[in-house]
């Protein structure tokens, strides 16, 4: 049987595979810090295979860079040994719910998920850190080694937080947001469908690096828009500025611009004012100019106001057109019938069609600050327990021009109060849709002077959980006949469920060994193993999850027999006799299950008789 390596996805060893695959005479060997041999890439052969185009030494071209920036593409690169542990106290319908809510750093929590979610999110939103001189940002250590990072990927600063203020008065203001938002959007990227887009809000101070940053990992052909969001609705009166702010950016890039395209674009709620003041049998309508505007060119000839007016213009279609509108009742002359003449075009047409998004949202249409702080007000019944949340509207229109459809998954990893999931809910609950969230937040702890820790919230992430819940009951109760997922998974970012010996045996004695003989840590349960190894197989953490007993042991069933688990000790042959029949395509066990000597003996001959493709693997 396959041992599972119980660590996140190797990036550094995906791309040497990738360029392998274009270029093998490329793929060499060389001794690692172990001594062990290793693949690598033989830059002077690739230089060869590249020689037309490649641009080297110090020949001038374009290019963004900043103190850090390559620490930072092998921070994102680097493995760690970490996992994420159920929660089902904190959970809500934890056994039938397909959402999830992640606690842990989102550098972390986005490697881990590599493997299993590689390819499978339709939408990403985040809201980082603006990086206004007073807001946190990553503390990242781009000092430690591949080896140091698997046993220390939880960094803090001198006094043990997480999270640093990166003050405007700091000599490294930029390099540091920098180094903080590139190697998470850098894993992002990897998550996304072929037809995937993301969306990033930002404000006026990151919004130029941002833009060059996302070009570069992106492309910039897959640039998507910049969106200008008015996010308040009074005027400000800022006297220490020249120019008051009242909007915030929403850059959007796709991964596969062409991609996106052809799976389809959405489109927004009509915002047009339809009447129907003569009572026109196909309904409601508005109107267009039938006259070419100033800069356009159309057809010339001679159109007869009701009135008798004589009109000369260029119009917008044939004649032989506009008199088959004229009969078919879709030509308006305002006015009392002396105006221009307007073609109508009905409501009934247009809703199916919906409208273009443009690059200027406003906050009567998208929401804004204050009418957020609100719902949340109403929600929570306590004021400002979080500072400026997105409002509905804005992501609801977000998740419709993506196109995100029934069984697409959406992904956060700023989640904050959890807009985005408490939307997801909503257009779920609308249109009878079954899109699925996944929400990932740091438990940054509140400031023991806000509301929110008045009101008995000490972190962040309890905040967002308490949103959802609330959230998901107000929806139900709204909206009883609305068939939707109003549950969520809790997960945790922790240190590995295995011993360090499982890593790097070969540091360890026979003595040692004895006393480590089950690899596994004393506090783990075997739900926390069953999430590890479906992380390591690239199984949906949502996944259907069936406990049964076969012989007294807890044997778990993963989504429909695709993957099966027992982590019990003394398996004997009754019971891999039964797992065996049902044909899983994993089972995973322990390395020192088996009741004795025989149980492993006949272990092969039992799988090859009764499932012979199911792949075995341990811990």
């Amino acid at each position: 049987m396959d041992k599972l390596k119980m660590h996140s996805l190797n990036k550094v060893d995906e791309n040497i595979k990738k360029i392998g695959t274009q270029f093998p005479n490329s793929i060499t060997e060389r001794l690692n810090q172990q001594g062990e041999v290793e693949y690598a890439i033989d830059f002077d052969i690739l230089k060869q295979e590249l020689s037309s185009v490649i641009v080297a030494g110090r020949e001038e071209r374009y290019q963004f860079t900043w103190p850090d920036k390559k620490e930072s593409i092998l921070l994102a690169n680097a493995p760690i040994a970490k996992t994420l542990r159920p929660c089902r106290e904190e959970s809500v319908d934890f056994d039938d719910t397909e959402n999830l809510y992640i606690e842990g750093d989102n550098l972390e929590v986005l490697k881990l998920l590599q493997e299993t979610y590689l390819g499978k999110v339709k939408m990403i939103y985040i809201d980082p850190p603006y990086n206004t001189g007073h807001d946190f940002v990553y503390e990242d250590d781009f000092a430690q080694n591949t080896s140091e990072y698997l046993e220390n990927s939880g960094q803090f600063d001198d006094e043990g937080n997480r999270l640093v203020k990166n003050l405007d008065t700091n000599g490294r203001f930029h390099t540091d947001w920098l180094n903080m938002i590139y190697p998470r959007l850098k894993l992002a990227r990897d998550l996304l469908t072929d037809d995937g887009v993301i969306f990033i809000s930002i404000d006026d101070n990151e919004v130029a690096q941002l833009r060059k940053i996302c070009s570069e990992i992106f492309g910039e052909n897959n640039f998507e828009g910049h969106i200008h969001w008015r996010r308040r609705h009074n005027q400000p009166n800022d006297k220490t500025k020249m120019i008051g702010i009242v909007t915030e950016h929403i850059l959007a890039f796709a991964k596969n611009s062409s991609l996106l395209k052809k799976s389809g674009v959405g489109k927004l709620n009509l915002t047009t004012n339809f009447s129907n003041p003569d009572n026109d049998p196909l309904g409601c309508w508005a109107s267009k100019p039938w006259k070419v505007g100033s800069d356009q060119s159309g057809s010339k000839y001679t159109i007869i106001t009701p009135t008798g007016k004589i009109l000369k213009e260029e119009w917008m279609g044939e004649e032989k057109t506009f008199k088959k509108y004229l009969k078919e009742g879709r030509i308006y002359f305002p006015k009392e019938g002396n105006g221009m003449p307007r073609k109508k075009y009905y409501q009934f047409e247009r809703e199916e069609e919906g409208q273009c998004a443009t690059n200027w949202w406003t906050h009567e249409q998208f929401g804004n600050n204050q009418g957020a702080n609100d719902y949340a007000t109403t929600l929570f019944g306590v004021k400002n327990i979080f500072s400026n949340p997105k409002p509905i509207e804005l992501i609801k229109a977000l998740l419709k021009i993506a196109n995100v459809k029934s069984k697409h998954i959406v992904l956060d990893f700023f989640s904050g109060s959890a807009t985005t999931a408490d939307t997801t809910m909503q257009l779920n609950a609308e249109d009878g849709g079954n899109r699925k969230f996944i929400m990932v937040q740091l438990p940054e702890p509140t400031d023991e002077k806000s509301e929110a820790y008045k009101a008995g919230y000490k972190n962040i992430c309890e905040i967002g959980k308490e949103r959802i819940r609330r959230a998901g009951n107000k929806i139900a109760k709204e909206n009883p006949q609305a068939k939707f997922d109003k549950g969520f998974r809790v997960l945790k970012c922790d240190s590995t469920n295995m011993k360090e010996v499982y890593y790097n045996p070969a540091e360890y004695n026979a003595d040692l060994l004895d006393v480590l003989i089950d690899n596994i840590k004393a506090d783990r349960t075997p739900e926390d193993l069953l999430f590890q190894v479906m992380l390591d197989l690239g199984v949906l953490l949502s996944s259907d999850i069936k406990q049964t007993t076969i012989a007294g042991k807890t044997v778990f069933n993963v989504a429909d027999s695709f993957l099966m688990a027992c982590f019990d000790t003394d398996i004997n042959e009754e019971i891999i006799t039964v797992i065996a029949k049902q044909k899983p395509y994993y089972f995973v066990m322990r390395d020192s299950s088996m009741a004795n000597d025989s149980v492993a003996t006949n272990f092969q001959q039992i799988f090859n008789t009764y499932s012979p493709e199911t792949k075995k693997k341990v811990l």
